[in-house]
């Protein structure tokens, strides 16, 4: 079902001073026990604070780290933005930038596309803005005009999270900025699956850069995309980034004909966040992770 929840079957990975298992306990239980064990003892040394991949193709979970504890999760929260502005938006709807647009991205110290007060823009452009640069103005701006207003926007984001089954996830926002909102690891798995199965979120997403020109009505624009993951060949999808959360990663590659999608969250630097990434799915590529892997149910 397209808005069906991503659930991992399996339980927490097994740690020094788990419960025995009771004496009733069914060889299924027994197995996923060993399977998980197996998986910590083969899994790569992940930096991150939680982490989690799954292989959309089989329908199983490669690796999980915390993959159940909320925490923030900066500039991931635009995923959700996008996937709400898909279902209400037309296209080529055109959106006034206004100036609390820009005094809100600015006054936050965040990222931008570069907006000024007075541009109009399609909404097809604002999501390469929102997406790529990783635009609070662009969020802000989609925000308002499709709550109408942010407060009633982030209602709609976490009436979708609930739709979605995202039971660990509070939005705050739609740009991620700090607040107190939070996910998870394995909620922002759940939340990619469901907004790579869009068509245009998806060609956004592995977009290296996209030039809007001058027009009568806006500026030109240059948006490059803030995921190095695209030079490894990954199709997707977002970074984030504050003090409190982080260096965050949501991101999605085809290998071997298998797609996989994962998250890495509080991780140290870019650097750590993108090789981190990269473990996991060289990790997957070997096949070494097959063999403590786990079913889910996929969206």
């Amino acid at each position: 079902m397209r808005n069906g929840v991503l659930i991992a079957l399996a339980s927490a990975l097994v740690t020094a001073g788990t419960a025995a298992v009771p004496a009733q306990a069914t060889q299924a239980t027994q197995a996923t026990q060993t399977a998980q064990a197996a998986q910590a003892a083969q899994a790569p040394p992940v930096t991150a604070r939680e982490a989690y991949l799954v292989d959309t193709t089989r329908g199983t979970v490669q690796f999980a780290k915390r993959e159940t504890r909320r925490v923030p999760i900066a500039s991931l929260t635009k995923v959700m933005t996008a996937y709400v502005v898909r279902r209400q938006a037309r296209l080529n709807d055109v959106v006034t930038v206004t100036a609390a647009d820009i005094r809100h991205a600015t006054a936050g110290g965040a990222t931008t596309a570069g907006l000024r007060a007075g541009e109009r823009l399609t909404v097809r452009d604002l999501l390469y803005g929102l997406l790529l640069p990783s635009g609070a103005d662009a969020a802000h701006a989609l925000a308002e005009r499709y709550g109408p207003g942010t407060a009633k926007f982030v209602a709609k984001m976490n009436a979708a999270a609930r739709a979605l089954g995202l039971r660990d996830t509070r939005y705050a926002n739609p740009d991620g900025l700090p607040s107190k909102g939070y996910s998870t690891a394995r909620d922002q798995a759940t939340l990619a699956v469901a907004a790579l199965r869009d068509p245009v979120i998806a060609s956004v997403a592995k977009t290296p850069k996209r030039v809007v020109g001058k027009s009568a009505v806006h500026r030109a624009h240059v948006w490059r995309n803030t995921n190095d993951l695209l030079d490894d060949g990954a199709v997707g999808l977002k970074t984030g980034f504050t003090s409190q959360a982080g260096y965050c990663l949501s991101f999605a590659a085809v290998q071997d004909g298998h797609t996989y999608v994962g998250v890495v969250l509080g991780e140290r630097s870019e650097k750590a966040r993108l090789a981190s990434a990269r473990k996991l799915l060289d990790w997957a590529e070997t096949g070494a992770s097959e063999e403590a892997a786990t079913e889910v149910t996929l969206p």
